[in-house]
């Protein structure tokens, strides 16, 4: 038998044992309604963080003519992602024990400018009387052994309906452009699956020190803004002092 014909084979009798089994059918059948709801209060607390930080992107943009925000990316786990990850944990086939047990239904991603941006967005999110921290993972200090970093909060939102207010859990990430484009590729290369053991690990040792050299990166980039501001600040307090007759003589000089 040749491995294609093995495949399709081996790939048709999980979906007979699996996807097609009596529980799984009775599963979809019983919570399509209640999925659908969940999900709808998943998007509207999405909603309500996604614009959270687009206020403050905003606010910074009038205060100090700079937007500390590059972009904000949002999604909702896949029906077969939560199944997937309720039979990795042992959590119960309902609605209730997946928005109970499962934090990262919901997840918005903020990709920030500079590495201080992530910890000061962090500060004013969490400052909101109405969001209420869960869970705090700093990648950034504590980098995963692959070299992924990234900001990890697990924050409760409130969402008010026709006639009720819920409060619904969302992760939110937040990371540099640097580190985003770090754990988009990281991601895409984890998967490919037709790689020899050796070479994999040789992948992985390079892919770490990408992620050294990112933070490095990151580092000297924040360090290069911190230089120009100083210089901006020092060139408008230099204009504020009071002119000598010195320097209005001079002045003339060069432009008579």
């Amino acid at each position: 038998m040749g491995l294609e014909k093995f495949i399709e084979i081996a790939g048709q009798q999980f979906v007979r044992e699996n996807l097609m089994s009596d529980d799984f059918l009775d599963f979809l059948q019983e919570n399509r309604r209640p999925y659908e709801t969940m999900i709808a209060y998943y998007r509207c607390a999405i909603m309500e963080i996604e614009t959270k930080f687009k206020v403050l992107n905003e606010q910074f943009s009038l205060q100090y003519d700079r937007n500390p925000i590059e972009s904000i990316k949002t999604r909702i786990k896949s029906m077969e992602s939560l199944l997937k990850k309720a039979r990795n944990k042992g959590i119960a086939l309902n609605m209730a024990a997946f928005e109970e047990e499962i934090r990262d239904i919901a997840g918005v991603r903020v990709v920030c400018s500079f590495l201080d941006d992530i910890y000061m967005l962090a500060d004013c999110l969490l400052s909101q009387d109405d969001i209420t921290l869960i869970e705090r993972k700093d990648y950034i200090e504590n980098p995963k052994p692959s070299g992924y970093r990234s900001l990890h909060l697990i924050v409760e939102v409130p969402i008010f309906l026709q006639d009720e207010k819920r409060s619904m859990k969302v992760e939110v990430q937040l990371r540099t452009i640097a580190m985003d484009f770090w754990a988009s590729l990281e991601h895409k290369l984890r998967y490919k699956k037709n790689i020899p053991d050796s070479e994999a690990e040789l992948l992985a040792t390079e892919l770490t020190e990408c992620a050294q050299v990112s933070a490095a990166l990151d580092v000297r980039m924040k360090e290069i803004r911190n230089r120009i501001a100083l210089a901006e600040a020092e060139h408008e307090e230099e204009k504020k002092k009071p002119q000598t007759i010195g320097d209005v003589l001079l002045k003339k000089t060069i432009y008579h």
